[in-house]
């Protein structure tokens, strides 16, 4: 069965084939001149419209993954379980991803561990789902090419447990929470909040975490790997990100007293702390730096592909109708536009180091859209406009 993102993937290639438009000029995004454009309350008609179409392709691309409880992707297979908690919400369930244990030890270990990671938490009306990792290597939750399996989990959940992709969390013990360090500031536009437990940051840097909750546990005698003393590093990192800009890095850190790398359950308490958060897919600023696994979209901005690597960096922020980009280390940087980050009925101006980039109307269509549906495979990502801005 061919995925839903090949498929995707093949539509665009086809249009690119064709030499059909997409980008058209320096600062926009290129629509048909004859396309009708939107309403703000037609776009939300027709994202409505769009979604139900988009929801049963993926329910037809997820099936087999919902009925054997595994996802597959290239030669890996990532075995499923889950427990579905209480009464859906308005929007539906909330998911909590939970990473087990183990790591570079036996399969039947990690099986064992990935069993145990089932019994830990019980989360409020929500579906606690544990991925069995595909790999029995240290870092077997954060190797790269697992991003793409995290995000059809999500999927799966969506389109076959009613799951709200505006709540869902990732959290993860001891080599679960090695993969929390990383997949929590990398992937932190998918996320709602995160909590670490008992893992060991390494060089993860911290600066993605800007809209995203985020919990530390550690024991204070966890001191292999020296996880006490990097926890507690990382606790004051935070502090310090949070000092220096008030309205982001919400985090809470305990190192709790006496205990070692078994917490005796004291972390649960970070499973209510996550639920009382929601995603906000179009923050007021945003910092991305790229990390080892370069992405092409983060939150409201998209980079060009053929310059990701890691390290590269852009900071924005939004007030009122003026996005000002502070930094930027790509050639190219695109804009997704919603109604929830910008009035769309009102001229949009976006200012670079002090310099206009650009200033008028962006109109909304249908098209950008379904384009943008498709391309981020998440509802709360598809816009009904874009800029893309040359540096």
């Amino acid at each position: 069965m061919v995925s839903s993102s090949k498929q995707h993937l093949s539509l665009r290639a086809l249009i690119l084939t064709l030499g059909l438009p997409i980008i058209c000029s320096t600062f926009s995004v290129g629509i048909s001149a004859h396309e009708k454009v939107l309403t703000k309350k037609q776009t939300a008609v027709r994202a409505e419209q769009l979604k139900a179409i988009w929801l049963d392709s993926v329910r037809t691309a997820t099936a087999y993954a919902y009925d054997q409880k595994t996802i597959r992707f290239d030669t890996l297979t990532m075995p499923l379980d889950w427990k579905i908690f209480g009464t859906p919400g308005p929007h539906g369930y909330a998911l909590y991803i939970s990473l087990h244990g183990g790591g570079g030890t036996t399969p039947e270990s990690n099986d064992q561990q990935w069993r145990n990671q089932m019994r830990l938490y019980r989360p409020k009306n929500a579906v606690y789902l544990c991925p069995r990792a595909p790999y029995n290597s240290w870092d077997l939750h954060f190797k790269t090419r697992l991003d793409e399996m995290y995000r059809r989990v999500i999927l799966m959940a969506q389109a076959w447990l009613n799951v709200d992709p505006n709540h869902v969390y990732i959290m993860g013990y001891s080599a679960g929470g090695d993969g929390v360090w990383r997949l929590a500031p990398r992937l932190a536009d998918i996320w709602t909040a995160a909590s670490m437990m008992a893992g060991h940051p390494g060089d993860v840097s911290l600066l993605n975490l800007r809209n995203l909750p985020f919990m530390i546990w550690c024991g204070e005698r966890d001191a292999a790997y020296d996880r006490n003393s990097q926890c507690r590093g990382r606790i004051a990192q935070m502090d310090s990100l949070q000092t220096a800009d008030p309205g982001g890095y919400i985090h809470e850190g305990h190192i709790v007293e006496g205990k070692g790398h078994w917490m005796d359950r004291v972390d649960t308490v970070a499973v209510d702390w996550m639920g009382q958060y929601e995603r906000q897919p179009y923050p007021k600023r945003i910092v991305w730096k790229q990390a080892g696994e370069a992405k092409l979209h983060f939150y409201w901005l998209s980079a060009p592909r053929e310059q990701l690597k890691r390290d590269m960096e852009v900071r924005a922020e939004v007030h009122g109708n003026t996005i000002s980009i502070t930094r930027c280390d790509y050639s190219r940087l695109t804009l997704s536009l919603s109604d929830s980050l910008v009035n769309l009925d009102r001229p949009v101006t976006v200012v670079y180091q002090g310099k206009n980039l650009f200033r008028g109307k962006v109109k909304r269509h249908a098209s950008t859209l379904r384009r943008t549906l498709y391309e981020r495979d998440d509802p709360s990502y598809m816009v009904p406009a874009q800029i893309e801005l040359h540096f």
